[in-house]
């Protein structure tokens, strides 16, 4: 009797152990979210998202073993603003993207909003790129899914036009999610300077602060986040890489 239940005890203290071990070897998993958005307004002329604020997160992440899963409102391929892929713009990161066919599947077959779930994540990414004035400032699926992780205690990491996924996310109270938080995002100057102030459906710095929240701004294209608890945001595609540092550091708090 005494053996059985030496045995019985052996194969509990295993099971625990297997379990911990299983929890300690959890692999890390962070959603990008991207438009599916590729109209620009009324010009004829394509647009998406930024394939700079996609590529150099998506490469921190994935260098170091984390799982990237990328979801879009309409699933399917991701459009790439065509002006992201000029010489001009390229970086490392973008240069990696067009060499890498895994990325590049990736890419084309991204999931629907609609079929991920918070739980399945420790953190989710917006980049930017115009496409999100469109769609994600207004997509049901979207500020649903921001809520949960927030609600969830999980981090929310958007940078340049990303950050117009947050303009109508309210919280448990009805209110604005960002009202009372420092929250950046492209400024006026910088769309000013890129001739879309006209052809946005809004002016994300004007709806960000009409939103209640504290804008702050850096020097125009260069690299400015700002952290105000579960909210990490970035100003422009040169906040990329820092963006990507800092949702890191708070995902392994």
């Amino acid at each position: 009797m005494k053996n059985i239940i030496k045995i019985i005890i052996a194969i509990f203290i295993a099971v625990g152990s297997t379990n911990v071990q299983a929890q300690t070897n959890k692999k890390m998993k962070v959603l990008f979210v991207l438009t599916s958005h590729n109209q620009l307004g009324n010009t004829g002329k394509k647009t998406g998202f930024w394939i700079e604020e996609f590529a150099t997160p998506y490469y921190y992440f994935t260098d170091k073993n984390i799982e990237i899963v990328i979801a879009t409102p309409n699933g399917g391929q991701g459009p790439i603003d065509p002006k992201s892929n000029e010489p001009s713009f390229q970086t490392e990161s973008t240069k990696r993207y067009f060499t890498d066919s895994k990325a590049q599947k990736l890419l084309s077959n991204t999931k629907k909003l609609s079929d991920v779930n918070q739980k399945d994540f420790d953190a989710v990414f917006y980049p930017g790129g115009h496409g999100p004035m469109w769609d994600l400032a207004t997509d049901k699926n979207s500020i649903a899914l921001i809520k949960s992780f927030y609600d969830n205690n999980k981090p929310i990491a958007f940078v340049c036009h990303g950050s117009a996924a947050l303009v109508n996310v309210k919280n448990a109270n009805g209110e604005y999610l960002i009202s009372g938080k420092k929250i950046t995002g492209f400024c006026n100057t910088e769309e000013d300077a890129v001739q879309l102030t006209n052809v946005v459906p809004f002016s994300l710095e004007n709806r960000l602060k009409e939103r209640g929240a504290n804008y702050e701004k850096g020097a125009d294209w260069s690299s400015f986040t700002i952290t105000d608890g579960l909210l990490l945001t970035g100003q422009n595609p040169q906040s990329s890489q820092e963006v990507a540092e800092k949702l890191l550091d708070m995902i392994n708090k």
